[in-house]
């Protein structure tokens, strides 16, 4: 129970559906800023448990969090990689921790308010999207133990988000209305850079675009992500055409921001990418790429996307992964995760945005 109205409905339909329900609310970070609604969104799981008369737990799971979650991704900040703590999250805490703690409380299965489906076929355990395209969150979860599948139930994955506030206005739950969440806790509506600067120290360095000019200087280059056009510090530029500047690279030898122009520029569009980190949900994949042979499917680089088609094969440690149409922005860190008709295949992490085996 998150406190948000997609967990509170989940433990509705459950209660509906003849299960035994229990709620348990997680603390992940622990933060008195105002920033960080914790506080609230504990209040408002213990309000939606009382409206729906069963019991809630409360786990603390905010020294696990920095270690498993929040350090690994300082981490990749300062390596240059520009990391996903939510799949983190949701592999490390979610599906691990949290699991074992309610089979602990004598829980027999685990249930979340995600949207996404997951369906037994041909008696294996498949996650695939959920119905609402705009809200599917399988890219977020591409990353969990495929053994814990069989032990999992995501009641909203067959609805949009609007009969979900429908269905929790009809039963009076408090949090109907309540506003989704817009973002990971421990930063909230802030700035990142303002959050991160804590955290990872700034370290100055030049702004240069593709020919080595100096454009500008930059706080740090963890501070950035490929494909940024805001907060970058340059305005206008003389001799310079007036399209906005985008990051394209970031080199970590010379601590230098490289940036170009106008969103269409070549560096901004890859077809080629390497992934490691490998997690398949789907077994079949890991002895079909095994045995050398080709996979096509579909593939997305960040959660906003539509599916891109491309092919993959083995490749040392990790996949090649070719795209039909070059992909703006691919970004090292960030993970890659493949679909097949729906069906989340599993995914890696990014750790070239292109590459070539010459």
């Amino acid at each position: 129970m998150s406190g948000g109205v997609d967990s509170a409905v989940t433990a509705s339909i459950l209660i509906e559906q003849g299960f035994d329900v229990e709620g348990l609310h997680m603390t992940n970070w622990n933060d008195d800023e105002p920033y960080c609604t914790a506080a609230q969104d504990h209040q408002d799981a213990m309000d939606a448990c009382k409206e729906l008369g069963i019991t809630m737990h409360h786990v603390n799971f905010s020294k696990e969090y920095r270690q498993e979650v929040f350090d690994t991704a300082l981490n990749e900040l300062n390596t240059g990689l520009t990391p996903n703590p939510d799949v983190l999250c949701n592999r490390m805490i979610k599906f691990d921790r949290f699991a074992k703690y309610a089979e602990r409380l004598g829980g027999k299965r685990i249930a979340t308010g995600h949207y996404a489906r997951n369906l037994q076929k041909n008696g294996k355990q498949e996650l695939h999207k959920g119905v609402d395209n705009n809200k599917d969150q399988t890219y977020f979860l591409h990353a969990i133990d495929p053994k814990i599948l069989p032990r999992v139930l995501f009641p909203i994955g067959d609805m949009n988000k609007s009969q979900v506030r429908e269905y929790a206005y009809k039963k009076g739950l408090p949090n109907h209305d309540k506003p989704d969440s817009t973002g990971i806790c421990f930063i909230g509506e802030r700035p990142f850079k303002e959050f991160i600067q804590t955290f990872v120290p700034p370290k100055p360095g030049d702004i240069v675009n593709t020919d080595g000019e100096f454009l500008g200087k930059h706080d740090g280059l963890a501070y950035f992500t490929i494909g940024q056009r805001k907060d970058i510090g340059i305005g206008g530029m003389k001799n310079h055409s007036g399209e906005p500047w985008y990051v394209a690279d970031k080199d970590m030898n010379s601590n230098k921001l490289i940036v170009v122009q106008g969103r269409d520029h070549p560096l901004l569009w890859k077809k080629n990418v390497f992934v490691g980190s490998l997690n398949w949900l789907d077994d079949g994949v890991a002895a079909t790429i095994k045995n050398g042979e080709i996979i096509e499917c579909e593939a997305k680089s960040r959660y906003r996307q539509d599916d891109a088609k491309c092919s993959f094969k083995a490749l040392n440690d990790g996949v090649i992964v070719e795209f039909n149409d070059s992909q703006w922005a691919i970004t090292k860190g960030q993970y890659l995760v493949f679909y097949k008709e729906g069906k989340c295949l599993g995914g890696g992490k990014i750790m070239s945005e292109s590459y070539s085996s010459d």
